[in-house]
């Protein structure tokens, strides 16, 4: 895919900002607009877990209250795929996109957001 390394790229560096002081598992994403605009964030963590936030939701959060509403592929640097929570948002935020993983030296994987979450919760279900 054509800019792949600079989105890639983008989010290993976002993955430096990462604050993980409790688990050290740090985690960088990258979301390319529809205009390819690349818009990054990182995990941050917090004493109280279930205030913690991933890389893919600050990105996706900060794109949208900057006005992005349009998407075309994500780059997670992680040596998972995103959580249950970040799929949803994924989906209901930025459709069926491109998920790419990938590590510190390679990509590993890209699905389509469809075959991370075959059956999504969304507003057509409303």
């Amino acid at each position: 895919m054509a800019g792949s390394d600079a989105l890639v790229a983008a989010a290993r560096r976002a993955r430096a900002h990462a604050i993980a002081d409790f688990s050290h598992f740090k985690v960088g994403a990258a979301l390319e607009t529809d205009t390819g605009e690349i818009i990054t964030g990182c995990n941050i963590e917090n004493a109280s877990y279930g205030l913690t936030i991933c890389a893919e939701r600050v990105a996706i959060f900060k794109a949208l209250s900057e006005g992005k509403r349009a998407f075309t592929r994500i780059v997670v640097v992680s040596p998972t795929p995103p959580c249950g929570a970040c799929r949803q948002i994924i989906w209901e935020f930025c459709g069926d996109i491109d998920v790419i993983i990938a590590n510190l030296t390679e990509v590993k994987l890209t699905l389509r957001m469809k075959d991370l979450l075959p059956l999504p919760f969304d507003k057509s279900l409303l």
